[in-house]
């Protein structure tokens, strides 16, 4: 730079935000200026990374170009300033420590381990050779480690560990590919793993891999917390941890060695492969080759990951079978992160645990996601995906939207960022409603959001509402199921009116009802119901969406002659009272529910009769169809409300069952029914309302099934079709939705 004409030397200061920290973005920077030669500095701010650069003007514009085309494989650029300014006269170009600021930063997801440092740990020469934390600025731990920003390894629960001189060298070297991996380490200098069990073995990777031979179960401390692994081909192994866990009927999922592996056990298309590999390493949900007995039981998939720590690929190293790896905790609880919380609350459980001195500052489940329609969809958004944030082109003013009562996420948005938090659970066990609100906490800290506007279900009884209410903060009420629609929406940026189908279990109605099967026509403030599947009585409440038989005797209430001889198949004292609270309007709430009316056909047609998590009858009716283009008749009166009569249709139901029509081309009937009618509404709402855009959104759009055949039927008659993919369809994207709503209500 000295011996350059500084007449002809300009200067750039480029800020750039998104996720920059934790990614090689710094030493990416530094190359990057050194090919261009180019002088300055960067360093990381609380807002993002700052960059100055001098030099000549195309070689800053080839610089810039390279920037904004090619950067670091993880990271994520959601905003890129860049303004002349005054040429300082750097001598060279320099990393700078992080500096504070009022800013913010995303953080980075949690990475499955690149094939880099797994090379090196399976070579024999590398110094790292089976060392169980091998990470580098491509990989590994970020969200379950970071206690404040920047991100730097002494906001980290890496901080316990000072480096050795080798590491340190890795750690200063812009030139290597470990500068600045904040978990970086080595046997001499970082985390270890303990075993804690009978086995003699001194190893402890060897004595786990021996123990799951010997069909036991074992607590392995992961990346965001503990699995509880056994043999996936061992029937007793499983039935033993489901018996322990207190997990019943609800599917398991497995972890496999490699891609070979799962093409043995199950059917995998090559854009299922593509996900499985994917670096978020998400459970994929698959079609069995293979029973896997006590696994998935009734179910024709099964959720399947690769391995994506280190540990897991040193584990199968010395097994050649599928694992199960559920999550580590009693059935419903929040997940153990803890070496002395799993030991504790995990000792009933496990024969066997493996546990390591990494701290775990945020527990984070694993991700599932499946892909149909011709696209990923994420079920339940954990690690690897959150906290990844959305980024929108609308100014979000500060809100706290508290999601729902199942599948709670909650989500905080400033700016052009929401922040949908990672997959909390289900609020009706106490400890998971303390972790829920600490996260809450967590989150405003993390991303410095003070809420000024909480959003919340309208829903009286749930927790989150009750939350809500508590904070002395300004509350704006949402539909359920309009959250449902305006998530999608915001995913896709549709901001004009659209037609929404919100099909789901139960959610509260403006009426006082239960509503889950709603067609509306909606836009990101308002909607309006246009109509709905009939009400039918719900005797017993939440008593029947487990005992499905009384929602079915709710739905067939009013022509009770007709299926006489299956009423036969329960208690006559238990019907005598169904019928009386269903007469009487004793605890029968009315219900328009796609999920309960899955729920009656299921068990007309002998399925299920009870079940024993949600959504499990209407999983395995998916799971048994079988191909048949024929649907059943349906009735859709137009009133006030376009509104579909249920009971004609669960007479065909019936009255193929009874002449012992296969229940598989029975289910396909059915399904095909919801597709046919859904398309009859939405060809009357669209002409009525000159709306051409539907979207498809609520719980029961998981059914791969329905939403791929309702999805090509309305696209053949010209709609433009919507389904939410990267923001779960079920409870899990309503608080996006909320968020949304109420920054639109707010407005002025």
């Amino acid at each position: 730079m000295a011996e350059r004409d500084l007449q002809s030397i300009y200067a750039k200061q480029i800020n750039i935000k998104g996720i920059v920290q934790g990614v090689g973005f710094r030493p990416f920077v530094y190359n990057l200026a050194l090919k261009h030669n180019l002088s300055g500095i960067v360093f990381n701010t609380s807002s993002g990374l700052y960059i100055n650069v001098e030099g000549y003007e195309d070689d800053i514009d080839a610089f810039v170009l390279e920037l904004k085309e090619n950067p670091p494989k993880l990271s994520k650029i959601d905003e890129i300033a860049i303004e002349d300014c005054d040429v300082i006269g750097y001598k060279d170009f320099s990393i700078k420590s992080s500096k504070a600021n009022d800013g913010f930063v995303p953080i980075s997801p949690d990475m499955g381990v690149c094939d880099e440092c797994v090379n090196e740990m399976m070579d024999e020469k590398n110094r790292r050779y089976g060392y169980p934390f091998i990470n580098c600025t491509n990989c590994g731990p970020r969200f379950s480690i970071i206690e404040d920003i920047p991100y730097d390894r002494p906001k980290t629960s890496m901080k316990k560990f000072p480096m050795c001189d080798l590491c340190k060298g890795e750690y200063t070297n812009p030139l290597d590919r470990r500068f600045h991996a904040q978990p970086v380490a080595c046997y001499d200098c970082g985390p270890l793993l303990k075993y804690v069990g009978e086995n003699a073995n001194v190893d402890p990777i060897m004595a786990v891999a021996e123990d799951l031979r010997d069909d036991k179960i074992v607590a392995i401390k992961g990346i965001g917390g503990f699995h509880l692994a056994v043999n996936a081909l061992s029937r007793d192994a499983v039935l033993r941890l489901r018996e322990r866990k207190n997990r019943y009927g609800k599917p398991l999922a497995l972890m496999m060695k490699d891609v070979e592996a799962v093409k043995r056990y199950c059917h995998v298309s090559h854009d299922e492969i593509e996900i499985l590999k994917n670096q978020r390493r998400p459970i994929v949900l698959l079609k069995k080759k293979y029973k896997f007995e006590g696994v998935s039981d009734g179910l024709d998939s099964v959720g399947v990951m690769l391995p994506y720590a280190p540990i897991h690929y040193l584990l199968f190293k010395f097994i050649d079978f599928p694992i199960v790896m559920t999550s580590g905790n009693i059935s419903e609880e929040p997940l153990c992160k803890d070496n002395d919380e799993a030991l504790e609350r995990l000792k009933n459980i496990a024969d066997s645990f493996l546990l390591n001195d990494r701290d775990i500052v945020n527990r984070i489940d694993d991700t599932v996601t499946s892909y149909k329609a011709n696209s990923e969809r994420v079920i339940r958004r954990s690690r690897g995906y959150a906290p990844e944030p959305m980024v929108f082109k609308m100014d979000f003013k500060p809100i706290l939207a508290v999601g729902g009562f199942y599948k709670n996420t909650f989500c905080l948005t400033k700016g052009n960022y929401a922040f949908l938090s990672h997959h909390i659970g289900d609020l009706d066990n106490s400890k998971t409603y303390v972790y829920y609100t600490t996260e809450i906490k967590k989150y405003m800290k993390l991303f410095k959001v003070e809420p000024k506007y909480v959003a919340c279900d309208m829903h009286p009884g749930y927790l989150s509402t009750q939350f809500a209410k508590s904070l002395d903060l300004p509350v704006i009420y949402t539909q359920h199921h309009h959250a449902h629609i305006v998530s999608c929406m915001a995913e896709y940026g549709i901001e004009d009116r659209v037609i929404g189908f919100s099909y789901d279990g139960t959610g509260y109605g403006l009426d006082g009802n239960v509503w889950g099967a709603e067609f509306l026509i909606a836009d990101l403030k308002d909607f309006a119901r246009a109509g709905h599947v009939r009400y039918n009585p719900l005797p017993g409440g939440e008593l029947a969406i487990k005992k499905i038989y009384r929602t079915a005797i709710g739905f067939i209430n009013e022509d009770m002659n007709y299926y006489e001889e299956y009423l036969k198949r329960f208690d006559a004292k238990e019907l005598e009272i169904i019928k009386t609270q269903i007469d009487k309007k004793i605890n029968a709430p009315l219900v328009s529910s796609m999920g309960r009316l899955f729920d009656a056909v299921a068990s007309l047609i002998g399925v299920k009769d009870t079940v024993q998590y949600e959504g499990q009858a209407a999983m395995e009716l998916e799971s048994i169809i079988e191909t048949d283009p024929s649907y059943y008749s349906f009735t859709v009166s137009s009133d006030d409300q376009y509104v579909v009569d249920t009971s004609d249709i669960l007479r065909q139901v019936y009255a193929d069952y009874k002449k012992g029509v296969n229940k598989g081309i029975i289910s396909a009937r059915f399904h095909n029914t919801i597709v046919e009618f859904t398309a009859y509404v939405a060809l009357k709402l669209g002409e009525k309302y000159k709306v051409d855009k539907v979207v498809l959104s609520g719980g029961s759009f998981q059914n791969k099934y329905l939403l791929e055949n309702i999805t090509e039927r309305l696209s053949k008659e010209g709609f433009s079709v919507y389904s939410n993919s990267k923001i779960p369809c079920n409870d899990g994207g309503i608080s996006l939705g909320q968020a949304v709503i109420a920054n639109y209500r707010m407005e002025v």
